[in-house]
């Protein structure tokens, strides 16, 4: 299991992204190991993204996003507090 980014975990804007994408897989119909497949990023990484634990980079965010056939743009419009 990840080790949960320190300064910023469960912060709102990370827990909101993490929503965004849950939200997003789940309207696709993937499951959380197949999104982590498809964007190179372990599962439990991912799992820890999805609940807010995680900082992700802009490479990260980038990978998830076009493994969903979406743009940044489009996730993080998602994701708006």
């Amino acid at each position: 299991m990840p080790i949960t980014s320190p300064r910023h975990a469960n912060d709102p804007v990370l827990i909101a992204l993490g929503a965004a994408i849950r939200r997003s897989r789940l309207a696709r119909g993937i499951s959380q190991e197949e999104l982590a497949h498809r964007s190179a990023i372990d599962r439990s990484y991912m799992s820890s993204i999805e609940r807010g634990g995680q900082n992700p980079g802009i490479v990260s965010v980038t990978r998830i996003a076009r493994a969903m056939e979406m743009t940044v743009t489009e996730l993080m419009a998602e994701a708006e507090l």
